[in-house]
Formats: structure tokens, C-alpha cells, sequence
């Protein structure tokens, strides 16, 4: 019966090791909703956040998952509007994975918020003139695109096809993917964006402040810009580990190349973009403002000017220069280093843009504050991995997420066994009688 759920052609092990191989995941799954529970009984007391740390660890979550899951507007936005084909082999999990970002997301602000039974508050009580109103907007409603488009991929399980009105749902529901794809494109380039101009704007923090293009600050564009240059490069680094795991290919290197090859070109008219906005910033804006580029910078481990060496360089000018030649994405370790170093750049980007603009000192008497998380904290920011990766051990089990897996991984039979030798109706038994003939 088992093998009747899984897709067409493929081959999963059986249910007990799959549970048993579960068995730590669920334990950090437990941990993680145990100091959830513990927030919103208690209060956003179980945090080490202070009057200098408003936004702490969960918003830097929050907005490293919602950079990550960028690959699933994007990757949409090529397969439907753009017309790349060769992506339907790999669009699939960057929706699930789109889908699990976006989930936890919504689940690390409803952490967050210290009172999630008033959550709705936001959309019934909207705050019209603020940006965070318009994210919680755009946020809740690409997530319902998601799971939209998640939709479909459950309804392609092998049992529930079996059901005309399901197997109906799902023809449907493909022809008009374009439109949702175009939806969410639209969405995530507005909350992408509004996440970056809540940093720009904020006057009283000159390390994230920006000038102005239009209505927006630069940040607004920064963000979009780099969700879709790294977002890929996640879905890319999943889709390895996943293969690692399983022991399997799922994806042709073709299909890697080119979503790579993109992800390669995105990344490197960001990173020129994003070094022109930093040394503008260290020497329009900062000193119109009062102070010196080594004023953002302490000697202490958390913010020194490290920092900015890892965003840029190591985090964004090595895995560009490697995703934009052909050997480089054609060498697996070398593929792999990219994508692993541009999820980094784009983690301590967000790093910075929260934590970083909390921390600098815009008095003369204050100095720098540190900020170490809870365990509480530390467990609700590891609940949603746990989550995500249960996701995705039962979508690669039961659903089609790889349309590839059965072409890579032909099902090799069991060789038969040799046939029995059929008797020789020539030969005489040895205890004939001889005929009269013979004899």
C-alpha cells in the first residue's frame, strides 16, 4: 500500500527508518514549540531583548527566511513570465520551499508580537501610514500564493489523483499558474522592498539610513534586488543537500546551470550596486551627518569591521565571480561554495540591517550594547528548520516534487531467476524395455 503513495517510478525507503531517521528533527520540533509556548504564556520576558534591542533575533529570522524564500517569486517569475521551460524540473521545490520560508515567517512574528490571539489587530486596525502595515499585508497574502501553488503538488499524490474531482482541480489549477506566479511577483517585490525602507528611513539610525529614489529609500531596492539574487542560490544549496541525503540526483546539471547561471548575474549587478551604496552612505551620508565610517565599527566580536568584508566580499564578489563562469558552475564543490557563501552574504546582510543599526552608538555618552540571545530564543529561531525540514522529508516521500528523479534513477528489477531445463523428449529412460525393433 505504501508504494501506491509515492510517486510514479521511484523508490522510498521503509516507513519505520523513515520515522526512526525523523527521530532528532522531532525532538528539536518539541524543544522549539516548548519555548514558543513558554513566550506566549509568560511574555516576551523569556527574551534577552532591552531597550536597545527592540528587533532582535527572531526579526533577523524573520527577515533572513523571507530573503531566502525569494527564490520562489523568482524562480515563478522566470518558469511562468519569463518563459524559461527547463525551469519546471526544479519549480516545484522552490515553491515548497518558498511555501516553509514564508510559513515561518508569519510564525516568527506571531512569536513575536507576545500576544498572537491580537494579531489580527493589524489588518483590522490598520496603521495606513506605515510600511510595517503594508509588509504585514503583502506578506499574509503571498503566503495565501504559496500555498496556492503548493496546492496542486499535494493533489498530484498517486492516491489522491485516484479522484476525478481532485485530478480535475489540479488540470486547472496548472493552466492558471501564471497568474499566481505574476501575483506573487508583485507582492514579494512590494514587501521585499518595504522590509529595506523600514531601515532606510529611520533617521535616528544613521548606519541604516539612505537617501531617497522617488518615495523610496535606496534600501527598498536593495532588498528586492537581493532576495532574488539569493534566493536561488538557497534553493540551489537545498536541492544539493537534499540529493546528498537521499543519495540520489534529482536535478539535471542543466537545470542547476541555468537557474545558477542567473542567480550568478543577479548577484553580481547587486553586489556593484550595493558597494555603491556603501561608499556613498560612508561619505555623503554618514559625514553630512556627523560621523566617520569607522564610527559603525567596533572592536567588539559582533560588529567589527569584519562584518562588512564578509557581506561583501566574501559573501557576495566570490560566489558572483564563480556563478558567472561555466566551469564554475559546472564543478559540483565549486557550485556548492558559491551558493553556501551567498546564503552567508545575504544572512549577515540582514544581520547587520537589524541588529548592527541597533547596536551603534548615536549619543556621545553611550557605548556599545551587546546583545546575546535566550535559549528561548535560540529554540523558536531552530522551530521553523525543524519544521522545513519535516516538510520537505514528506513532500520528497509522497508528493512529485522532482519530476526528474525517475528518469535519473531507473528502478533496476531483481534479475529472475534462471529457468528450470526443460526435459529431453529424445532421450530414452534408462529402464526402457528395448522395442522388438531395437532389440
Amino acid at each position: 500500500m505504501d508504494d501506491a503513495l509515492f510517486p510514479k517510478g521511484v523508490k522510498r525507503c521503509p516507513l519505520p527508518e523513515f520515522l526512526m531517521k525523523l527521530g532528532p528533527v522531532v525532538a528539536l520540533l518539541i524543544w522549539g514549540v516548548v519555548a514558543m509556548l513558554m513566550c506566549w504564556i509568560k511574555g516576551l520576558n523569556q527574551t534577552n531583548m532591552n531597550d536597545a534591542y527592540g528587533f532582535a533575533a527572531w526579526i533577523w529570522a524573520d527577515l533572513t527566511v523571507i530573503a531566502l524564500g525569494g527564490g520562489a517569486f523568482f524562480t515563478g517569475f522566470l518558469r511562468y513570465l519569463i518563459g524559461k521551460e527547463k525551469l519546471k524540473n526544479i519549480i516545484n521545490f522552490a515553491v515548497l520551499i518558498g511555501f516553509i520560508c514564508y510559513s515561518s515567517a508569519l510564525l516568527i512574528l506571531a512569536i513575536d508580537i507576545g500576544q498572537p490571539l491580537r494579531g489580527w489587530f493589524i489588518f483590522w486596525h490598520a496603521n495606513v501610514h506605515s510600511m510595517l502595515t503594508e509588509v504585514a499585508f503583502c506578506l499574509t497574502c503571498y503566503f495565501g500564493v504559496l500555498t496556492i501553488e503548493y496546492l496542486p503538488l499535494v493533489l498530484e499524490n498517486r492516491q489522491i489523483d485516484r479522484v476525478p474531482f481532485f485530478h480535475n482541480l489540479t488540470h486547472h489549477m496548472h493552466e492558471v499558474m501564471p497568474l499566481f506566479a505574476a501575483t506573487g511577483a508583485f507582492l514579494s517585490f512590494f514587501h521585499q522592498g518595504s522590509l529595506g525602507g523600514v531601515a532606510g528611513v529611520l533617521f535616528g539610525r544613521p548606519f541604516a539610513f539612505r537617501e531617497g529614489l522617488f518615495i523610496w529609500p535606496w534600501t527598498f531596492f536593495l532588498f528586492t534586488w537581493s532576495a532574488a539574487a539569493y534566493g536561488p542560490c538557497f534553493t540551489i544549496m537545498l536541492a544539493k543537500i537534499t540529493e546528498k541525503v537521499t543519495g540520489k540526483r534529482l536535478i539535471k546539471d542543466d537545470v542547476y546551470d541555468l537557474l545558477a547561471k542567473i542567480a550568478g548575474w543577479m548577484m553580481a549587478t547587486y553586489i556593484v550596486a550595493k558597494i555603491i551604496d556603501t561608499w556613498y552612505w560612508a561619505t555623503v551620508t554618514a559625514p553630512a551627518r556627523g560621523m566617520t565610517f569607522m564610527q559603525f565599527y567596533s572592536n567588539n566580536p559582533l560588529y567589527g569591521i569584519w562584518i562588512l568584508i564578509l557581506e561583501i566580499v566574501i559573501g557576495g564578489v566570490i560566489p558572483a565571480a564563480i556563478l558567472l563562469t561555466r566551469k564554475g558552475r559546472n564543478t559540483p564543490f565549486a557550485l556548492m561554495t558559491a551558493v553556501v557563501l551567498g546564503v552567508i552574504g545575504v544572512c549577515v546582510n540582514r544581520w547587520v540591517m537589524v541588529l548592527q543599526t541597533l547596536a551603534v552608538p548615536v549619543l556621545p555618552f553611550e557605548g556599545w550594547p551587546m546583545y546575546y540571545p535566550s535559549w528561548q530564543e535560540v529554540a523558536t529561531t531552530l522551530l521553523p528548520v525543524a519544521y522545513g525540514i519535516i516538510l520537505v522529508a514528506f513532500s520528497y516521500r509522497y508528493l512529485p516534487v522532482f519530476p526528474q528523479e525517475a528518469e535519473l534513477n531507473p528502478i533496476v528489477s531483481e534479475p529472475a531467476a534462471p529457468p528450470a531445463p526443460a526435459p529431453d523428449t529424445d532421450a530414452e529412460p534408462a529402464d526402457a524395455e528395448l522395442s522388438p525393433a531395437q532389440a
